[in-house]
């Protein structure tokens, strides 16, 4: 269950961690699924507060904290603990606020953006003129993943369950929508279809098994795909014989769970790459609903609805 109350505040930052008065965090399906007992927080993690991404103000810094200064606005990722007044992080974890964006806007980047970021480009090396299918398009990741594949110059697929989704998604780049509902080879087949018969380069996928079979049937030979979620099943039957035969990759990748010094790299990517394009206009946060942190069951009822598009965002 779900419930707000009080408790003890974080001991002072000691150095090079940071201590954050948080005004903003996403609520993202991790926390669903901590709450159900299904994902539980990693080593270092508070194990009873969720949230995996924020936006506040710098309260106080440790002794070895070079960066960052009292009453700073900063935004970041954390492994868990986010969704409380203050919190606790290294000073890796988290990067500046431009003063154009609102708490609520500057919640709704960090994780979404870091993760597409970091999967399209980092891993899988998505280049200049490529083509790539973004499943799950109106969802967080996927929103900003479409907007970065269109600062790229890619040519981009993206598929929904419904059709009035993939029209906002339209609205931030995506060059062709496909309705999947419960039969996934249709996107295989308006791949292969809408490119000769070659397939796509690359593929991100936030929906998991019931989707891979058809993914490798849409890959072109020596494409790439990344599996970043599993919210419809992790088990799959996989044809090696065409993975073989059209030399194609695999990844695999979670940001989550990974060290404090991987998860800084990646906001420093997010940086250096991703905050010059949002602070001139070109990337925008998605924010589907605000929900202050006393209507926290609501905020993770409109996620389990599925419904949104773009992120949910609790505000303290």
């Amino acid at each position: 269950m779900l419930e707000v109350r009080d408790v003890s505040e974080p001991p002072r930052p000691g150095g090079d961690q940071v201590l954050v008065r948080v005004r903003a965090a996403g609520v993202n399906r991790a926390d669903i699924f901590q709450r159900l007992g299904k994902y539980p927080a990693p080593a270092g993690a508070p194990r009873d507060i969720p949230g995996l991404e924020f936006a506040g103000e710098v309260e106080a810094v440790g002794p070895a904290v070079l960066r960052w200064k009292v009453g700073q606005r900063v935004m970041g990722i954390v492994g868990g603990g986010a969704q409380a007044e203050y919190l606790l992080a290294p000073e890796g974890a988290m990067t500046e606020v431009p003063a154009s964006l609102s708490w609520t806007e500057a919640a709704a980047l960090p994780e979404v953006f870091i993760t597409a970021h970091d999967a399209l480009f980092s891993q899988v090396g998505l280049q200049l003129g490529e083509t790539v299918l973004i499943h799950a398009a109106a969802s967080g990741v996927g929103t900003a993943a479409v907007q970065l594949a269109h600062a790229a110059g890619c040519l981009s697929f993206g598929t929904s369950r419904t059709a009035e989704k993939l029209e906002k998604v339209r609205a931030l780049g995506m060059d062709e929508a496909i309705v999947v509902r419960d039969a996934p080879e249709i996107f295989a087949k308006h791949i292969l279809d809408a490119t000769g018969g070659l397939g796509v380069n690359a593929i991100l996928d936030l929906v998991g098994a019931p989707y891979f079979a058809a993914n490798l049937t849409a890959l072109a030979p020596r494409g790439r795909m990344i599996c970043v979620g599993t919210t419809a099943g992790a088990e799959a039957r996989i044809d090696l014989g065409m993975i073989m035969h059209k030399r194609l990759r695999i990844y695999g990748t979670v940001l989550r769970a990974r060290s404090a010094p991987e998860k800084a790299a990646a906001v420093r990517r997010f940086e250096d790459h991703v905050m010059p394009l949002v602070r001139c206009g070109m990337l925008k946060p998605v924010v589907d609903s605000t929900f202050k942190v006393e209507a926290v069951a609501d905020a993770h009822r409109r996620v389990e609805g599925n419904g949104t598009f773009g992120k949910v965002i609790l505000t303290f």
